[in-house]
């Protein structure tokens, strides 16, 4: 049995800990008293793949078997996340693969020969062939693509389906084949507990007038944790719009978790407890450091975005969306759940130099703030791992660099929309209809691989909750210039940042630090 999160109190016998710093990592020396918050050990991965995808597929919850599903003559729609999870990417063969592979082969069992595949990018860049390849395998990609395996248009309108409205009002606009098809099956893989469920079909295959409904500012700040689902106002419309949708399409689905083996053996020392460490570990860490430090920078962005991890898979669930869910974040919280008690006055984070929209791309500064006040600021249960109030101190570069194809709104967001505001409310109410209505950016977003023109306003929503939050949002080592054009601050050292912070939370704070990743989600109590 592996072992449970826990939270460490730094005192004089606590080695330096590791601290992400975007493509960088370092030994961090934190003030005794400082807690440090540790995820469980990585969860045992099932040894027989294969075999538990049958089962999930022939005794899925709360629905016929699959088989029973599939007829001759009918037509069968595959639908499946994109590369904005897992992060890492896993190593080959991907977990969706292998379930979409089960899948195809049960239908040509059944004489199910009108088969597409789409990926649920929703406002997200399109993949690229090779990238839809790396997921689902030489022989899936060689058997549809381009004709029957495609990206996902949220802006064609021939291409999209309007079933009506919820109760409260939210358009349900989603992919016209997947609408109109005898059985959709969704495939997943669940990294957080914010992912999968009725977020699923509604958010992945959905139109930009289907997604304005929860994804906007209103929403954000009155989910208050996007991770703990039955307090999230995202996932309460994302699910009244799911059971509109479950009134009209036969949906199936496929939910998988994986556990916290993030970082392969050669790296294998950022998975582990510091004072656990070897001294093979201890001469890993010096010479990956020292490899890392003297890579020039576009080779150091090519390594870290080509290392994939040997996650294990630790459950796949099939059937009804709700009842495979419940299973499904249990399997999460089991494997990222770790008890916290009471609030700290300053929560310090390394951020790492992936989020979920910048594979194979660039960590941009509005991406650095998404990931630090929207996803890592957010990987609590129950309440706030810092107090309201209270500080937030990040270690990133933040330097300003874009991917000039992937993001080309985020570049004139930065420039233009920050220079006048950082409000969410307010850059809400002025530039998002303009940004996402623009011809140029729909269509770079059709036929380019670009994210969206709303894509960079939705990022900055995410940090809603926690700029509403906090006072103060300190980065150590971010180029000063960048950051005040967010609104934020920066410091050159630990040191200085939590002096820099003691004017907001006074001289003798309660640090704690989320050690992450591997994935930590904090139950505070």
């Amino acid at each position: 049995m592996s072992r449970p999160g826990f939270v460490l109190e730094v005192d004089e016998r606590t080695p330096p800990l590791i601290v992400h710093s975007g493509e960088g990592f370092r030994l961090q020396e934190f003030p005794l008293g400082t807690r440090v918050i540790y995820p469980p050990d990585s969860l045992p991965g099932i040894h027989d793949v294969s075999g538990a995808i049958q089962e999930a597929l022939v005794n899925p919850l709360n629905s016929e078997p699959l088989p029973e599903l599939l007829k001759s003559g009918m037509r069968l729609t595959i639908a499946f996340d994109d590369i904005s999870l897992p992060l890492p990417p896993m190593q080959t063969p991907d977990i969706r693969q292998r379930v979409i592979e089960a899948v195809i082969e049960m239908a040509a069992r059944a004489g199910v020969d009108d088969i597409e595949l789409i990926c649920a990018v929703a406002l997200h860049r399109r993949m690229t062939p090779a990238e839809l390849r790396r997921i689902l395998g030489e022989r899936v990609f060689r058997s549809f693509h381009p004709d029957r395996l495609r990206n996902h248009d949220a802006e064609d309108p021939a291409g999209l389906v309007h079933f009506g409205q919820t109760e409260r009002g939210e358009d349900v606009e989603i992919n016209r084949r997947a609408a109109e098809s005898d059985l959709l099956v969704y495939v997943n893989i669940n990294l957080v507990a914010m992912d999968g469920g009725h977020k699923s079909v509604p958010v992945g295959l959905a139109s930009y007038r289907s997604l304005r409904p929860h994804h906007n500012v209103h929403t954000m700040l009155h989910s208050r944790s996007y991770m703990d689902p039955p307090r999230s106002a995202l996932h309460s419309s994302a699910a009244r719009m799911g059971h509109l949708l479950a009134e009209h399409l036969r949906i199936f689905t496929i939910e998988t978790t994986l556990n916290n083996e993030v970082f392969p053996e050669q790296v294998g020392f950022l998975n582990k407890r510091e004072w656990e460490w070897t001294l093979k570990d201890q001469a890993s860490y010096l010479a990956a450091k020292r490899a890392n430090e003297l890579a020039p920078p576009k080779l150091r962005r090519k390594v870290w975005h080509r290392t994939a991890a040997p996650y294990g898979v630790t459950g796949i669930h099939a059937g009804e969306t709700e009842a495979v869910h419940a299973r499904t974040l249990e399997n999460v919280y089991r494997q990222q759940l770790t008890e916290v008690d009471g609030q700290a006055d300053i929560l310090v984070a390394g951020l790492p130099y992936i989020c979920p929209y910048n594979v194979n791309s660039i960590m941009n500064p509005i991406l650095v703030m998404c990931l630090g006040l929207g996803y890592f600021f957010n990987m609590y249960r129950g309440k706030p791992m810092v107090r309201e109030g209270g500080a937030l101190i990040f270690f990133h570069p933040v330097r300003r660099e874009f991917h000039q194809v992937h993001h080309p709104s985020y570049i004139d967001f930065f420039d233009e929309v920050l220079a006048e505001s950082t409000d969410p409310a307010t850059i809400e109410t002025k530039f998002e209809q303009q940004y996402a209505t623009d011809p140029w950016y729909v269509h770079l977003y059709r036929n380019s691989y670009a994210y969206h023109g709303v894509h960079p306003f939705y990022m900055w929503y995410w940090g809603a909750h926690a700029l509403d939050h906090v006072d103060d949002v300190i980065f150590v080592g971010g180029d000063r210039a960048t950051t005040a054009r967010m609104g934020f601050r920066s410091a050159s050292t630990l040191e200085d940042a939590l002096e820099m912070a003691s004017h907001t939370v006074g001289r003798s704070p309660r640090i704690s630090y989320l050690h992450h990743p591997p994935m930590v989600m904090a139950e505070v109590r």
